[in-house]
């Protein structure tokens, strides 16, 4: 019931919406995630937030990158190859441009209505700009968004990934399930009892390293088959139109899984990012809307556009006899053709990598969510109380059998879309009206945009994270 349920949302109605969306945002937006994209990185090396002791934007990037790259971007891909055809990739490219229009506005709310803490940061997200940007009668929908976000990430997902780190290292090193549960929550213990800036400062370590390193080995392979690089794509692009011979489960299935797939991986849309783009110190809150659309960029465009080129460009892909049972297999066994088993033990590598980073990010907005709920981030005991259980969570999910575990949290994750879609689809105006002020800066010639709350009293902003610039210069 589970998965029937699941596979209607996410097959029927999130489809729609989530693309419907990413095209509206697009259009009224006029192609934003275009027009800045050349901006994301002057954003990135920015300095202004060295003084304060708060997250930089690459920081916030970093953070928001160990959540989206996971096992969608090594299994989730080979699935959709497997079932869609090599078009699905194609359709995984369109989603993702079209999701880096949707993170941009959900990131810059996310930014609009951030709340300062007593200790100096700051925390953010869907609950909050639901609850700040439309007002206390839909509080409702916030609450009801926190205790999804909770139960999908931080509950749910911590113990899938701890399933997917163990079985990854059992398959690669032959390490019992148990010991790898253990050792797990040894780890990750010790880097979420030091708070966000520690968790921060382990991910700006580790995901650049993983990151990189995968598309290290994916240059590798495709300097290896250089030649045969424009006839893959162009098999990509025809097959994702029917052109040429059937390859998977024809047209409505490359659509289907392209879009499907994407969305998984790159979450835009689903209101987790925004947690982490929150936490940021930034001049302007569209400085962070452009940076988190960056990561969509490198989490679809880049980093499953690799694994899809790793499975297409080798010998292993047999569109007769592969399932989509195979999934990591079927990545493992395609780098292995291209260099040797040496590569089934790299892709379990990175995936170990991969799902501890999003361990940690799960992690983190678990605990934003029990912020928002209870109200109160200071009680040690319940915030230590939390740690505990993610502790728990990461030894028992090693040794268990999750599948209900994951039919319910894609469920919930599902419903924690949609009603963040429709946050965003009412608050939409708001953040245009903050995207112009934007706009404006960077046509006036300003090099770094910064935001005046004054200009927007309508917002009712905090006015601990976004102080009224004029009054406090005069």
């Amino acid at each position: 019931m589970l998965s029937l349920l699941s596979d209607l949302l996410w097959s029927k109605i999130l489809i729609a919406v989530l693309i419907g969306l990413g095209l509206w945002f697009t259009l009224a937006s006029r192609f934003i995630q275009f027009r800045y994209f050349g901006k994301m990185f002057s954003i990135l090396t920015a300095r202004h937030h060295e003084t304060d002791g708060h997250l930089s934007s690459f920081q916030a990037l970093i953070l928001s990158v160990a959540g989206r790259v996971g096992g969608g971007n090594i299994a989730g891909v080979a699935v959709a190859i497997t079932l869609g055809g090599p078009g699905a990739i194609f359709w995984m490219w369109v989603v993702g441009l079209m999701g880096m229009a949707t993170s941009f506005i959900e990131c810059t709310l996310a930014q609009i209505y951030k709340k300062a803490e007593p200790d100096g940061t700051y925390r953010g997200g869907p609950a909050y700009y639901i609850e700040k940007g439309l007002g206390t009668k839909w509080k409702w929908l916030a609450v009801i968004y926190s205790i999804l976000l909770l139960a999908t990430f931080g509950i749910a997902f911590v113990a899938l990934q701890s399933y997917a780190v163990a079985n990854s290292l059992k398959d690669a090193f032959g390490i019992p399930l148990s010991y790898s549960g253990i050792g797990l929550a040894i780890v990750v213990g010790m880097i979420i009892f030091g708070g966000v800036k520690r968790i921060a400062k382990v991910a700006e370590v580790l995901v650049p390293v993983m990151a990189g390193g995968y598309l290290l080995i994916a240059l590798v392979v495709l300097a290896m088959n250089i030649t045969a690089i424009p006839d893959t794509l162009m098999m990509i692009v025809k097959s994702a139109f029917g052109i040429g011979p059937a390859i998977g489960g024809g047209v409505g299935a490359a659509i289907l899984m392209g879009v499907k797939r994407g969305l998984f991986s790159n979450e835009a849309g689903l209101g987790s990012a925004p947690n982490v783009a929150a936490v940021a110190y930034v001049p302007h809150p569209a400085s962070q809307g452009v940076v988190q659309a960056f990561s969509v960029f490198i989490d679809t465009i880049l980093l499953c556009t690799c694994t899809a080129l790793i499975i297409l460009l080798g010998t292993a892909y047999d569109p007769s006899t592969v399932s989509a049972a195979d999934g990591i297999a079927l990545t493992q066994a395609s780098l292995a053709t291209h260099i040797g088993e040496t590569g089934r033990i790299f892709v379990s590598i990175a995936l170990l990598l991969f799902s501890f980073s999003t361990v940690l990010y799960n992690y983190y907005l678990g605990e934003n969510s029990l912020s928002y709920l209870t109200k109160d981030k200071n009680n040690p005991w319940l915030m230590n109380g939390f740690r505990v259980l993610i502790l728990f969570l990461c030894c028992i999910g090693a040794v268990l059998n999750l599948g209900t575990v994951f039919s319910f949290a894609d469920l919930t994750m599902g419903l924690l879309a949609l009603a963040n879609l429709l946050a965003l689809a009412l608050l939409f105006k708001k953040a245009r009206s903050v995207t112009k002020d934007y706009d404006d800066q960077v046509k006036a010639g300003v090099a770094q945009p910064s935001f005046d709350s004054a200009k927007f009293p309508e917002l009712d902003l905090d006015k601990d994270a976004w102080p009224e610039i004029n009054k406090s210069t005069k």
